[in-house]
């Protein structure tokens, strides 16, 4: 019989904190076969992310394992002095983070750390190691690798970036690949392709891989079996297949019948709505913003010529009244350019935003009334609230500002009211935002918006930092809001899934251009341009496990 790369075997690990203990992993016990890709989910505070550091031995302190066995290739591996520990970190045990830029130095090339990784583990000379670097990322599917092997980390995408950092994990050959959210923070279409790089680098190279998500739709397209995990504890493990179509723990059901899917079942989802109306509430005509490169100081004192890169070419949609338009597209196609103009927070170049056929950059008398009107809901909730301010005066600024409330006991009943609102307790007006988890801050962001009684709402990436399940209970509070007030949204993401779930219109963005623009139903079902198909064929839906 095969012996398992990985044995985890009754893992518990332990958080003590004075007279009390938090029990981080609870128990848990897993195997992963050679060439085997076992996808370990489940929301945050799951455990998933402990799990994996406690089989690479960096669970930082106070935390411990208190009980239970990691065996690598059958060798026990959680006992082993530090010192023996780090010599399996990046010979036999690999790890690929969620952010490329934590795991690469800005200050050296990625030659030069692929070089040094491979010579600290194998018997290599530094033409040798310099000539497998090159080899493992022409592998990983970095282009013209020889000419790209001197470069630095800054000089490439967020895709190839993580490519690299896949190279790195594997440039020592080593036995058990961890990855933590590899794809997480990509686009779709670059998600897609780091899936089939990991997947056949591992199938290459024979290695087993704990993959770690809260993804349902990546592990679905990446695993072969599935430990789902709650509350530190597995409470369902078995093929991917059959815990999709069969779950049998309420756990398992409530996460997957959460997750969005770009399939044409869309129970509960707005009607499609004509995407072109010159009656529309909101109106995007002609929009065109350049930037110059090169523009400084010194370009200007010596009169040389400025390049100019067109964001965003002649962008045209509508939206209608109560309606949500969803704007999809991989970074840099020009998303959020878009919606930092319709905002108000760049000029355009060309074209003019009309909301309620008011223009947003009229300027002059009325412009404060015009602009409350339109509010915004970023990506990060924790990097858009003021860490220094309590809940009750970040959602009460708007209110002072536009002059909506400036009694205190007024102010303090309206805050009272938007918490309610988006189902939090007002009580919690008197905490700072790091008290919170990363839903109910985006509440709390939604709770902002709100406050200066907008008739439509840029809402950019707004679920894309959040679990599948907290996701699904902000779209949900999204929509009855919606419904509630009669508010019109713009939706960004690069989640189709979301998209579908939530838009009565869809336009398609690609390097500046809307590519497609019409009814959801139409753009998902039948779309006509090239970049539209690609985006959906690359989308990891549990709708197409088989």
């Amino acid at each position: 019989m095969t012996e398992p790369v990985l044995s985890v075997k009754n893992l518990i690990v332990d958080f003590p904190f004075h007279n009390t203990n938090f029990r981080a992993v609870n128990d848990i016990s897993f195997d992963i076969m050679p060439g085997e890709v076992v996808g370990v989910v489940g929301e945050s505070g799951a455990g998933k992310s402990m799990t994996g550091s406690a089989v690479i031995g960096l669970i930082e302190r106070p935390g411990r394992i208190t009980s239970g066995e990691i065996l690598l290739k059958g060798q026990r591996i959680d006992n082993l002095p530090e010192a023996d520990r780090a010599k399996l970190r990046g010979k036999r045990i690999g790890m690929v983070f969620q952010d490329p830029l934590t795991s690469l130095n800005p200050l050296y090339t990625i030659g030069r750390q692929l070089i040094e990784t491979i010579r600290t583990h194998l018997p290599l000379s530094e033409e040798q190691a310099r000539q497998r670097a090159i080899d493992l990322l022409t592998e990983a599917g970095i282009p013209k690798a020889a000419d790209r092997i001197d470069a630095y980390p800054h000089q490439f995408s967020g895709g190839m970036r993580q490519r690299v950092v896949i190279a790195l994990a594997i440039a020592a050959g080593p036995e058990l690949i961890i990855a933590d959210e590899p794809t997480s923070a990509l686009d779709v279409s670059v998600q897609a392709q780091i899936i089939k790089v990991l997947k056949e680098l591992c199938s290459n190279h024979g290695a087993a891989v704990m993959l770690i998500t809260h993804d349902m739709g990546v592990i679905a397209q990446t695993a072969d079996r599935m430990v789902v995990m709650h509350q530190g504890k597995i409470v369902e493990t078995g093929t991917v297949g059959d815990i999709i179509r069969r779950p049998r723990e309420p756990y398992t059901v409530k996460l997957i019948n959460s997750i969005p899917t770009i399939a044409s079942d869309r129970s509960g989802a707005p009607a499609s709505a004509p995407a072109n109306d010159d009656g529309a509430f909101v109106q995007i005509k002609g929009l065109v913003r350049d930037f110059e490169l090169g523009g400084g100081s010194f370009t200007k004192v010596f009169k040389s010529k400025t390049e100019i890169f067109r964001a965003v070419s002649d962008v045209s949609f509508s939206i209608q009244k109560g309606k949500t338009y969803g704007l999809v597209g991989e970074s840099g196609s020009g998303k959020s350019t878009c919606a930092k103009m319709i905002v108000g927070l760049i000029r355009p170049t060309e074209g003019k935003i009309l909301v309620d056929g008011h223009d947003v950059w009229a300027g002059g008398a009325g412009e404060r009334e015009r602009r409350k009107r339109v509010q915004m809901i970023f990506q990060d909730p924790y990097a858009s609230l003021n860490p220094r301010w309590r809940v009750a005066d970040i959602i009460a600024e708007p209110m002072r500002t536009l002059g909506i409330a400036t009694n205190k006991g007024e102010v303090e009943g309206r805050v009272a009211d938007l918490l309610n609102k988006v189902r939090l307790d007002p009580s919690v007006m008197r905490k700072f935002p790091h008290e919170f988890s990363g839903g109910q801050r985006q509440r709390i962001a939604i709770a902002r918006a709100l406050s200066s009684q907008p008739e439509f709402i840029v809402c950019d990436e707004p679920t894309s930092a959040l679990d599948v399940s907290v996701q699904a209970q902000v779209l949900d509070l999204m929509r009855a809001l919606q419904d509630e007030f009669g508010l019109t949204y713009l939706l960004i993401s690069h989640n189709l899934a979301v998209v579908r779930q939530m838009s009565s219109a869809v336009g398609v963005l690609h390097n500046g251009v809307l590519v497609e623009s019409g009814p959801t139903d139409d753009i998902f079902d039948n779309p006509q341009a090239d970049y539209t198909r690609m985006l959906l064929d690359a989308v990891p839906d549990i709708s197409k496990v088989a």
